[in-house]
């Protein structure tokens, strides 16, 4: 049953391991943000990949901000003794 963690984004054990993917879709947000780091053109992004929208792309966004956010204040808080 898959978990929705963010607007639009969702884990579900038995897809992709686990891995945070776009709602209803087998696609990772990691490909996503792979995807457009490597050729940001949006135009050529949504050729190869129809079946998402623009809203779906902002999603991965949020959630990667968030995922980076969180990981600094974690890395910010002080080692137990």
């Amino acid at each position: 049953m898959p978990t929705e963690i963010a607007a639009r984004i969702t884990i579900d054990p038995e897809v992709l391991a686990g891995k945070p993917v776009i709602k209803g879709t087998r696609m990772p947000v990691e490909l996503i943000l792979a995807k457009l780091a490597a050729d940001p053109d949006l135009g050529e992004f949504f050729l190869d990949y129809p079946e998402l929208s623009v809203d779906d792309v902002k999603a991965a966004l949020r959630y990667a901000t968030a995922a980076v956010r969180e990981k600094a204040a974690s890395d910010r808080q002080p080692s137990p003794v």
